[in-house]
């Protein structure tokens, strides 16, 4: 399927870029999110049209993401889960906690699917966890698991 970018998207391209995708990548993704459009003559005259408008758009996303980047970048946020005698935790902990846990600690609105596990966080200890809020836009946290204390 082939598309024109409404939006800077990493890995794939820049606004107004023509670029080849999956068709339900294009379809469930791009499309239904209105970070692109089919590909087509009209289309094209279109997004060429509008591409200062776009690119200002951008800009003020960007800038709005740079803020909640700037408020988290490289603080610590502590989970305290039960864990099993030897620091396994009894689960793993998503990235909606995660998402919930600094809006909690912070006030900064994340998204669960902005947050990247390199590694699944199942045992006590401390990881660094990504937060691409924008395709030029990043911050990294660090997150301490921790035994809940008992009485």
């Amino acid at each position: 399927m082939e598309i024109i970018l409404l939006e800077n998207i990493q890995n794939l391209g820049n606004i107004g870029d023509k670029v080849k995708v999956k068709d339900g990548y294009g379809r469930n993704f791009l499309l239904k999110q209105g970070k692109a459009l089919r590909f087509n003559k009209e289309n094209q005259e279109l997004v060429d049209n509008q591409k200062d408008k776009l690119n200002k758009k951008n800009n003020e996303i960007k800038k709005k993401f740079k803020e909640i980047a700037n408020m988290i970048n490289n603080n610590s946020f502590t989970f305290f889960k039960e864990s099993k005698e030897n620091g396994d935790l009894y689960g793993t902990i998503k990235p909606k906690e995660i998402a919930n846990l600094v809006k909690q600690n912070s006030k900064a609105e994340i998204n669960p699917s902005q947050i990247i596990l390199k590694e699944e966080i199942n045992k006590i200890g401390v990881f660094k966890v990504e937060i691409n809020f924008h395709s030029e836009v990043k911050a990294n946290i660090s997150l301490k698991v921790d035994k809940v204390q008992s009485k």
